[in-house]
Order: C-alpha cells, then structure tokens, then sequence
C-alpha cells in the first residue's frame, strides 16, 4: 500500500500548484495555469505502481529511465512515450534474495526471449530504443516481490504506437523470425566466459553443438518458404550448420578455429538482408550487430 503514496503525492502537489497559481497571477495568465494544472493531474491519474504493470503498457519514468522506480505515468500506446513493457516472468529462485548481480543475470537471459514472443523483429525496433527491465529490489523481495518486466525503452527522446506485432505477421514471417531468432539466442546465451578457445575448449564447443541445433531447425522451417532469396539463405545455413558441427566435435583447438571462422561468417546477419526484404520485413542490420561482425 505504501507504493501509493507516490501519486497520491502528485494529486495533491497538482492541486496545490494551481490554487497557487490562480491565486498569485491576472486573468490573462489563468488559462496558462489551469491548462498546467490539468496536465499535471492527467499525469497523476495515470500513475501506476511498477508492481502492476501489464505487457503492453506504455509509460513514460517519473524520472531517469535507470534507477529505483516506485510508480510510472502509464499513456495511450498512440502518444509519445518513453517504453513499453513487451514481457514479463516471475523468479523462481527459493527463499533467498539472488542478489543484484543474480537477478540481472535472470533478466539478461529471460528478456530478450520474453520480449520476442511480443516484438519478433528486434530489427524493426525503433532508432535509439533498446531493451530494459525492472528487476526486483532486495526490499521489495522481501515483501514477496518475485517479477520481472521486460521494456523496450528509448535511451533518449520518445517513440509512438505499440510494439505488438507478433500478432500482425504472415506465418512465413513467423517461421523466419523463430528460427533466426533462435540461432543467435543460441550463439549468445552459451556464450563461454573465457577469451579463448584454448582456455575453455569444452565450453565453445557447448556453444557450438547448441548454434548447430538451432540452424538445422531454422534449415527445416525455412524448407517450407518458397522464395529465390530465402533458397540461398538456406544453402548458406546448411553449410554453416555443418561447420557448427565441426567446431563441435572439434578434437583441438586447432580443429575447432578452422571450422569456427567459415561457421560465424555464414550466420553474419548481412547474408540475410535479401531474404528478409523477399518476406517483407525489416533489413536494417542494428548497429551492435554490424560491430560484432565488422569484427
């Protein structure tokens, strides 16, 4: 209950404000101060506790975008706003706290998957807009606060409309976005600790056998797209699914670079710009994935 108290707060200071205002100024600037004062108690009835927040919200921070947050300003998905809650999950970590660092880790991994039920093409994302999420608090833990909302949220400025798309696809668009989507959730979520190979040889061999697993699904739903462009992705993906393979059961080190160089070359996003323009959706490479690859 205590979490009310934030908007209760903003009620009342709105209303202070204005009898105020009113009260110290002429006639012709009480338009001025009765048109702030509605827009402060609009932003005030739109607050919502982050503890209720729903996939599919839009909101704008109360402050920075970063930080403690207790409440949000939740608005029509058509207005400008700074995020919008694209998933959600609980912790199921027992009765102890994970820790910050603990709950990041559940989030840096639960989110992006979350998230792609809800918006499949992360390429389409609006410029400057990545993914967030309230985690939460060791305090609110202990009030049996267990959820995670995952957000698309602009680093800067504000975007407008919804995110949810998945809904609006053609299935052809659907099985792509599944498979491809898969395989770099493959790539890096059994990304190893170590630098080098040499350091952790069974690890990137993990990595591997499990980005192999996820092309020859990919392979296989991309069998039922008809499409010249789609047709050559797919010859290019069955060879890099077999030189995954290699590098995963790669006897050295040695063994493992020579099939890891051509395997991470064949699934560099730009090889599917033209199969993707074919399906109709979007083909600008983001940029931290154009970084990975300029290598």
């Amino acid at each position: 209950m205590a979490f009310r108290a934030p908007y209760r707060s903003l009620r009342g200071i709105s209303a202070v404000a204005a009898l105020l205002a009113i009260g110290a100024v002429g006639c012709s600037d009480v338009s001025d101060a009765v048109d702030s004062a509605k827009d402060g108690a609009k932003k005030a009835a739109r607050q919502r506790s982050v503890f209720s927040l729903d996939v599919g919200d839009c909101y704008n921070p109360n402050g920075k975008a970063e930080g403690t947050a207790y409440a949000v300003e939740i608005v029509p998905c058509d207005e400008a706003h700074e995020g919008q809650v694209v998933g959600e999950f609980s912790i199921d970590e027992g009765k102890e706290f994970p820790g910050d660092d603990g709950v990041t880790t559940i989030a840096d991994n639960r989110c992006p998957v979350e998230a792609q039920k809800y918006f499949p093409d992360t390429w389409a994302l609006p410029k400057g807009v990545d993914l967030f999420y309230y985690t939460p608090t060791k305090e609110s833990w202990a009030t049996g606060d267990r959820a995670v909302s995952c957000t698309y949220t602009a680093e800067k400025g504000t975007f407008s409309g919804s995110l949810n798309t998945a809904k609006s696809l053609e299935p052809e668009q659907t099985t792509y976005l599944k498979g491809s989507n898969a395989v770099y959730e493959a790539l890096w979520a059994n990304q190893p600790e170590k630098d080098t190979v040499e350091d952790d040889l069974a690890g990137y061999k993990a990595q591997a056998k499990a980005v192999a697993a996820a092309l020859d699904t990919h392979v296989e739903g991309l069998n039922g797209i008809k499409g010249a462009e789609v047709g050559k992705l797919r010859a290019t993906l069955t060879k890099a699914a077999g030189n995954w393979k290699k590098a995963a059961n790669a006897a050295d080190a040695d063994a493992f670079y020579l099939a890891y160089d051509p395997a991470f070359t064949d699934i560099d996003p730009n090889k599917s710009v033209a199969a993707r323009k074919e399906l109709g959706l979007a083909t600008t490479v983001p940029a931290d994935e154009v970084e990975v690859w300029a290598g």
